[in-house]
């Protein structure tokens, strides 16, 4: 079961959204950090920076390669919102990030039961590899929403630390819980219909309510990947914002809504496919972590922007 969900993550992984923005077109490599500088950890050089650069905002790389240069920091609380997990410090991100959380929360601010969001990890002050967690999150256009309702905007700091996110998957991931609601619902539909997002990821079973429950236009349902885990949350990725250079987008998925393909994922949770005995024991290598090598020009520019 594990190979076959990994296999099927990939394949969402490699898929992207965007209903409205045409293929990408071939993109050369983009050129490298060199030097002496291109042998270090880039997750203990980004992960060390406690401001965003006094730079022209912009991505650079790749969502799982790359940085963020002026990056602007989401205020810890708004009028309907609050940052969670303060001491991590990842509530930084492109402005076009920030204005989208902040408009979402609004539309959050009118579900029932909900006073706004709860804004999970965003991007490191400089974006880069992050010290733990994800591999993504690096050029400030990624951010986790807390399937919790934000039913609370006055919690403290410590508050932030110890509280946790509700669960909203039963059976492995292949079905909502009693915890999923309309207005869960209607908070993806919401991010989902906002041009700017490429894609969000949540879990099967939940792509699968949704499908189901949509009665209206279903366009909107292209953008969201059933993806392994993210039953706390869901995770939205924004677009290279417009005239970005060395900005790297995801290619678009299949068309259609993807009703089908989260559905074939949640079979698969419910009845895994034999093993295959013919297929060849391969043990994987230990992921290595980034070095500036593997990173953008631009980023060594941004590390050492004051």
């Amino acid at each position: 079961m594990i190979r076959t969900l990994m296999g099927l993550a990939l394949v969402a992984s490699l898929a992207a959204c965007g209903t409205s923005r045409p293929a990408p077109q071939p993109q050369l490599p983009l050129p490298t950090v060199t030097g002496v500088l291109s042998t270090k950890n880039a997750k203990a050089l980004f992960g060390s920076e406690a401001v965003g650069s006094p730079q022209t905002p912009a991505a650079f790389g790749s969502y799982a390669k790359g940085c963020l240069a002026g990056g602007q920091q989401l205020a810890e609380t708004g009028p309907t919102w609050q940052a969670m997990r303060l001491s991590r410090n990842r509530n930084w991100g492109h402005p076009e990030l920030v204005d989208f959380l902040q408009g979402l929360s609004r539309r959050g601010a009118a579900l029932p039961g909900w006073r706004g969001i709860y804004v999970g990890d965003m991007s490191q002050p400089r974006g880069g590899p992050m010290t733990s967690g994800h591999a993504s999150h690096q050029i400030g256009l990624d951010a986790d929403i807390w399937l919790r309702p934000a039913d609370d905007l006055s919690l403290s700091r410590a508050a932030r630390e110890s509280i946790s996110s509700i669960s909203m998957w039963r059976s492995s991931g292949a079905y909502v819980n009693s915890q999923w609601t309309r207005a869960h619902h209607d908070l993806v539909k919401a991010a989902a219909q906002d041009p700017r997002v490429d894609r969000i990821f949540i879990f099967p079973g939940a792509k699968v309510q949704m499908c189901n429950d949509e009665t209206g236009d279903r366009a909107w349902l292209r953008k969201v990947r059933p993806w392994a885990g993210h039953h706390y949350h869901f995770h939205v990725r924004l677009s290279c914002p417009d005239g970005a250079r060395g900005c790297v987008n995801q290619d678009p998925p299949p068309a259609g809504d993807g009703c089908a393909d989260a559905q074939a994922w949640v079979n698969n949770i419910l009845s895994p496919p034999p093993p295959d005995p013919d297929a060849p024991r391969v043990t994987p290598k230990p992921k290595r972590d980034l070095v500036m090598g593997d990173l953008p020009a631009q980023c060594a520019s941004v590390l050492a922007a004051r």
